[in-house]
């Protein structure tokens, strides 16, 4: 239990900053608006993407969210991986910035199972 619970916060945490604070702090920076652009994305869409990586990683680190709400916040960011890292093979080939999506998507794999595992123990 203690360590699937460590797991669990530990991997939750660090897909929250990394997927939630971190893209809250600089999506109005030029590097942000830049790399929207070069994907082909209108600029709305990253302001739209922002709104929802906040919210979904607040529904993720938050214990009082839980069932069908917390399911999809990690539905929601299973599909903007996976478009995040099909987006980069398409515009920049297969790559580094396609390998920094996975390597998120298996963070949050590993927070999804290990909450479905400290659920089943309470």
């Amino acid at each position: 239990m203690k360590k699937t619970n460590l797991i669990y916060w530990s991997t939750t945490i660090l897909f929250t900053v990394f997927d939630g604070l971190i893209p809250a702090l600089t999506s109005n920076t030029q590097m942000a608006i830049d790399g929207i652009k070069h994907l082909g994305y209108p600029d709305h869409f990253r302001t739209m993407l922002t709104v929802f990586k906040v919210l979904g990683a607040l529904a993720l680190i938050l214990p009082v969210v839980k069932g069908r709400l917390k399911e999809w916040a990690y539905a929601g960011f299973t599909f903007s991986l996976i478009a995040a890292a099909v987006s980069n093979t398409v515009v920049e080939g297969f790559g580094g910035a396609t390998f920094f999506p996975i390597i998120a998507l298996a963070v949050l794999a590993g927070s999804y199972f290990t909450y479905h595992q400290k659920n089943a123990t309470t």
